[in-house]
């Protein structure tokens, strides 16, 4: 089987598909961003990439704040709703009978619905043609202690989080491998019997 040549264009699929909530708990709105990821480490760094065109652009970077809330099956109407219908025209948390929830360290809400939900403050925006990336520092992370074990460790497979692939919306969460099992040692003592008589 050979590969097809396309010309080129934006296919790095699957992509995080997120709700992120901008402005204040007087007055915010609620877009959908499938452009989005981690950049650094220490200091945790995330990004998003905003047409300038959204009605959200302005309130982030006149704020510079925001918050990515996770997306799961739950929320998938809500998600695309919120990414073909403008804040300009409608409240998004209204019509969606979405919650807001105070953050700890900026002034846009959370979305209480979402498993987990990031807070987020503009360190730099890199204006491309079409879109600006919003870079910014990770300063919390609001998990729903649903989705965390009796050893405190978050167990994201029980989200039920959705991913953007090509115009779909699609469920991830199976886990099939742990990181660094390609080199782990095996056990030797696993599967063994006791000998002991």
């Amino acid at each position: 089987m050979s590969k097809v040549l396309w010309k080129p264009g934006a296919f790095l699929y699957p992509l995080p598909v997120v709700l992120v909530s901008s402005g204040t708990m007087e007055e915010s709105n609620i877009m959908t961003v499938a452009w989005a990821g981690i950049i650094n480490t220490k200091p945790a760094m995330v990004y998003i990439s905003v047409r300038p065109g959204r009605y959200s652009y302005n309130l982030i970077k006149e704020s510079g704040e925001f918050v990515i809330n996770l997306t799961n099956k739950e929320l998938v109407y809500a998600t695309d709703w919120c990414g073909v219908k403008s804040g300009r025209d409608i409240n998004k948390f209204e019509e969606m009978k979405l919650t807001k929830e105070k953050a700890n360290y900026v002034k846009c809400p959370m979305i209480k619905e979402s498993p987990v939900s990031v807070e987020c403050k503009v360190k730099e925006i890199k204006e491309f043609d079409s879109h600006h990336m919003f870079i910014a520092e990770v300063l919390g992370i609001n998990a729903d202690e649903q989705y965390i074990d009796k050893n405190g460790a978050f167990d994201i497979s029980k989200c039920g989080l959705i991913a953007y692939s090509n115009g779909h919306y699609c469920e991830v969460g199976k886990k099939i491998a742990k990181f660094g099992f390609s080199v782990q040692k095996k056990n030797k003592n696993k599967g063994r019997r006791n000998r002991r008589s």
